[in-house]
Order: structure tokens, then sequence, then C-alpha cells
């Protein structure tokens, strides 16, 4: 039993939240684990990237070890065939909240976000209570990135008619009222709601920092309306248009000022896909590879998958942005890799949660060659 405590437990004399301890960077740095084949990349270009727990536990491990604050799991409900082509991208998936359980054995430091689809047939009850479960078998250390659903097939997976998109914020916001009362009241709960009902609910042992940590990512005004009362993180989608920079300071800004609206504040995250090597000629050649490589089946899908529905997340996806993966591209040396990030900082953005095509072995190159010039640069510490 003392082997297994001191494996997930953290040095907590500093009396700061594992998010606080994390935000004392300038940047958070956080991983996109490949939770399903192909991850983010309809290629068929070689990589050694697989959707196994034993790939992601050797992910985010090694993410740890390196100093990574955070890791992120998708969550995606897609029939027989994934996406699509004769990769069948993304038909093979795991389920976040079960590998973050996993994952939490293994790990003594690391942030773990679940993505959940709150909508599809849960009640507030149950995931409160696995959530105070995941808090505590994590140390502290567990989150949830609450999905409200996007398309019609997801909800007729679970025989449920789709929801309007305002709606279902309206909807999501009593159901984590709900949890919220659950991980803080002494006593049973009883709830006569709008969309829920319950009576006698209670939950125990608490959450150890009060609630767990919560997340969301939203383009629209009433998601962030939802993550200005509630989130702790916001995973933002990078503007459509030329100056992406000075787009993404407009919009962190208004994101932050909604948010001090509400008397709290919020911290934003985006996610780039890194594609870096010692020369810029090859950097960008390892890009084009992965374009050319594409599967053609694949990819044509993943933009319909990705742009259709009511989100407005990517609504401006470029499809051979979407043949490489990511919510925006940052290739180059690590100089320039490690330039860019200082001008999503200065742009107001607190963190990237990053992916890569090769994972272990690209995340091996980050953690030699770009993170000390992240350091240098002083957005870590």
């Amino acid at each position: 039993m003392t082997r297994i405590s001191s494996a997930i437990k953290h040095d907590e004399s500093d009396g700061l939240t594992p998010l606080e301890r994390a935000a004392q960077n300038k940047m958070l740095l956080g991983l996109f684990i490949p939770l399903q084949n192909g991850a983010w990349t309809p290629s068929t270009y070689p990589r050694g990237t697989d959707w196994s727990f034993e790939y992601n536990a050797e992910c985010t491990v090694r993410a740890e070890e390196i100093g990574f604050d955070l890791v992120f799991g998708l969550a995606q409900w897609i029939g027989k065939g994934g996406i699509g082509g004769e990769m069948k991208f993304r038909e093979s998936s795991q389920d976040p909240l079960l590998v973050t359980a996993g994952l939490a054995a293994l790990t003594k430091n690391i942030i773990l976000i679940s993505t959940v689809h709150v909508l599809y047939g849960w009640h507030p009850l149950h995931l409160a209570k696995y959530a105070a479960t995941l808090d505590h078998m994590s140390n502290g250390r567990w989150g949830i990135n609450m999905v409200t659903g996007i398309k019609t097939e997801d909800f007729a997976m679970f025989g449920l008619e789709h929801i309007e998109h305002d709606l279902r914020y309206e909807m999501a916001d009593e159901f984590v009222e709900i949890m919220k009362r659950l991980w803080t009241t002494d006593d049973n709960v009883d709830v006569v709601g709008r969309f829920y009902k319950m009576t006698k609910g209670f939950v125990s042992p608490k959450p150890k920092y009060g609630h767990p940590i919560i997340v969301n990512a939203s383009s629209s005004g009433s998601g962030f309306d939802f993550a200005a009362k509630h989130s702790d993180l916001l995973f933002i989608t990078r503007p459509a248009g030329s100056d992406v920079y000075g787009l993404l300071a407009e919009h962190n800004k208004k994101i932050k000022d909604r948010a001090a609206e509400q008397g709290k504040s919020i911290r934003t995250i985006i996610n780039p896909h890194i594609i870096c090597a010692d020369t810029e000629k090859e950097a960008k050649a390892r890009r084009q590879a992965f374009i050319d490589h594409a599967d053609p089946v694949a990819l044509e899908n993943f933009y319909k998958f990705i742009t259709g529905g009511d989100t407005a997340s990517w609504k401006g996806a470029i499809l051979d942005d979407l043949a490489v993966g990511g919510n925006m591209q940052i290739v180059g040396t690590p100089e320039q890799v490690v330039e860019k990030m200082m001008r999503l900082h200065n742009a107001g953005i607190d963190g990237i949660q990053v992916n890569f095509y090769d994972y272990l072995p690209d995340l091996e190159y980050f953690g030699e060659r770009v993170l000390p010039l992240m350091k240098n640069a002083g957005l870590r510490n």
C-alpha cells in the first residue's frame, strides 16, 4: 500500500492545486493523446502512433517525465468504418474516462483531462460520483472536458433526439450546477429542475479541491457564457483570417472579459499540431509528406465531419490543414516553433495542447530541442 501511495502522490507543500501549480508557467503545456486510430491525421505516411492503452500510457508517462502539465483525451462516437477510407480513420477508439482512470495509477504530477458528452444519457449524479472517485484516484489531478454533443447521428446512437445548440448549453448549465451541489453539500440533495430531477442524491468523499478541473471547448456565445460561469480552462479555436495572432488576441480578450463579468478568471488553451525539425526545409517537407499521403476518402469525410453539425469551432477549416491535424499548425525549426509560441502567449493564450504525427519520437525531439528554448524564452519555469 505504501508503494502505491508514493507512486500517485505529488509534493503538496506549496499549498497549490495541480492546476495552480501548472499555471505558474507562462504557458501551460499539454499533450493530446492519440486515443483513436490515425489520431488527428488521416494520412498513411509511416509512423508508430497507436491508439492502444499501452501506447497512450507510454506517451503520458514520458510527457510527465519531460515536464508536460496535462494530457487530454478526446471522445467520439463513430460507427463501423470510422470516418472512412482504407485506413478506417478513427474506427477504433478508447473512452478517455476509463483511460485516465488507468493513467492515474501510472503518474503522480500530470493533470488528466477526460472528455465526456454529458447529454448522451448521463445523469448528474452518475458523473458527479465518477468524477469524485477519479479525483481521489489521481489525488486531485483529474478534470472533465464537458461536451454537449454536435451531430444528430451521435444523439441517435443513444436513442435520443437532436438537441438545439443553445438549449444544450442550458442543459449543461443545470447539469454542472447539480454536480457542484453534490460535490460541496454535506447533506442529501433534492432537485426538481427544468431538465433533471433527483431525490436525496449524495456524493462522498468530496473532491479534494472543491470540484474537479472543469474544461469546455467552444466558439459560440452560449459556449463562452458556460465557460465564463463554470470552466477553469477553455479550449479555443483559431479564428479564420490572415491575421491569426491579432484575431486570437481579440478573441481571447472577449472570453476573459466575459469571465471577469462573472467575477472569475479563466485560462485559454489552443491545439496546434507541431512539426519540428533541424531545418525549416525539413519541417515543411515533412508536413507536405503527410498531405501527399492523405487517405483521400478519409480526408474528405473528415472535412465534412469536422465542419458539419451546428458547432462554430471549425467552420474555417482548410483541407490541407486537416490532412495534417490540429486546430492550427506550428511548423519549423525549434527556434521558429518557440517564436510562434511566444506570439500565442502575447495574444493572451495561456497554454497549448499539442498533437504530433509520430507521437513518441516527436515527443522526444520536442523535449530535447524545443522545451529548453521555451525555458530560455521564459514560457516555462
